[in-house]
C-alpha cells in the first residue's frame, strides 16, 4: 500500500487519472493546490504525488514546472494521460447564471462556449475544477465548469455536457516522488530536466539544443521559465526522448552540464503513450560503445 497526494478536492481530473495507477488498498490524499501536494511528498506525508503538467490545448501547467525546478529535489517516476471533457453544472433549479466558477485551464478550453452562451457572466478562478463544483454545492456561485464526475460527488445537475471548444483534449499528469532508484529503461522512456543558463548571451538556447541534436536525442518539450532572481533571467524545462541510462541521453546530459550553471535532473520514466524514441544507427548505444573503443585504441597507439 502506498500513499498518494493529488490535486483535489474529490472529483478533479487528477483524481480520475490517479485511479488509473492505484488500487483500492492505496491511500489517496487530496490537496488544495499543486504546491501542497508536492510538499506532502517532501515532508514525508505521502510517497507519491500526482499533478498535472501539460494540456494538449492550453499548454503547460506553470505551477508544476516551477515547483519541480525549485525547492527540495523531487523526481518524476511515471506519467499518466487522461482525455478531458467539461460540463456546466449547477444546483437543481438554478435559473440565472451570472457567475461561473472553474479552473483557469478549464476556462481557456471552454472560452468559445462561455462567450456564446453566457457572454455577460463573470468567470471566477478556483484552484481546481472540483473546487469550483464544491463551491457551487455551498451556494457560493451560480454554476461551475468541471469534470462530469464532480456533479455526482457534489450533488449538482449537469446543465450541458461536452462544452469544450476542442474535442479530444488530453492532459498529461506526472507521478512525483523523492529521489531514489530510477525506473529501469523500457524502450519507450522520457527524461526530464531543468537547465539553468549561467549568463544570458547570444546563442545560449542554441548551445543547449545542440548538445541533444548532435547526439540524435529528440526533444518532446521545452519551456522557458523565470528563475525569480531578476528580470530576464530564465531556465529551461526540457523533456527528451530516451532514458538517462542510454548512452546518447547520458552523453547529452554530461555535455549540457559542462555548459550550464546548473542542471536539475527530474527523472527518467516510461512514457504513457509507449512511443519509442526516434533513433538512427549512428546514435545507438552500440555506436557510442564502438566509438569509445576506437578512441581508447587511438590513445593506446593501437589504431589511427
Amino acid at each position: 500500500m502506498s500513499t498518494y497526494a493529488y490535486l483535489g478536492p474529490v472529483g478533479t481530473f487528477t483524481e480520475a487519472a490517479l485511479h488509473k495507477i492505484t488500487t483500492s488498498d492505496d491511500q489517496r490524499l487530496p490537496f488544495a493546490n499543486v504546491t501542497a501536494a508536492l510538499e506532502a511528498v517532501r515532508q514525508g506525508r505521502a510517497t507519491f504525488a500526482l499533478v498535472p503538467i501539460e494540456n494538449s490545448v492550453e499548454g503547460v501547467v506553470a505551477r508544476t514546472l516551477d515547483e519541480l525546478a525549485t525547492g527540495d529535489p523531487l523526481i518524476i517516476s511515471g506519467e499518466v494521460t487522461l482525455p478531458v471533457s467539461f460540463a456546466l453544472m449547477a444546483k437543481a433549479g438554478t435559473l440565472t447564471i451570472r457567475r461561473i466558477a472553474t479552473h483557469p485551464h478549464a476556462e481557456a478550453q471552454c472560452r468559445n462556449y462561455i462567450a456564446a452562451h453566457y457572454p455577460d457572466a463573470e468567470v471566477i478562478s478556483t484552484n481546481s475544477t472540483a473546487a469550483a463544483a464544491e463551491a457551487i454545492s455551498r451556494g457560493e456561485f451560480d454554476a461551475a465548469i468541471a469534470a462530469p464526475i464532480a456533479a455526482t460527488h457534489y450533488g449538482l445537475e449537469i446543465l450541458e455536457d461536452n462544452i469544450g471548444d476542442t474535442a479530444g483534449a488530453v492532459t498529461r499528469f506526472v507521478l512525483v516522488t523523492k529521489p531514489g532508484i530510477l525506473p529501469k529503461p523500457t524502450g519507450h522512456d522520457r527524461t526530464s530536466l531543468a537547465a539553468f543558463i549561467g549568463r544570458d548571451h547570444a546563442g545560449a538556447l542554441l548551445e543547449v539544443l545542440t548538445e541533444f541534436a548532435v547526439r540524435g536525442v529528440n526533444l518532446t518539450f521545452i519551456q522557458s521559465r523565470p528563475t525569480g532572481r531578476e528580470l530576464g533571467h530564465y531556465h529551461f524545462i526540457i523533456d527528451a526522448e530516451g532514458h538517462i541510462n542510454e548512452a546518447r541521453v547520458g552523453d547529452a546530459l554530461t555535455g549540457l552540464r559542462r555548459i550550464c550553471e546548473d542542471i536539475r535532473f527530474l527523472g527518467s520514466y516510461p512514457r504513457a503513450d509507449e512511443q519509442a524514441p526516434t533513433s538512427t544507427q549512428r546514435t545507438s548505444d552500440e555506436a557510442f560503445a564502438e566509438s569509445t573503443q576506437w578512441l581508447k585504441a587511438v590513445r593506446e597507439g593501437r589504431a589511427i
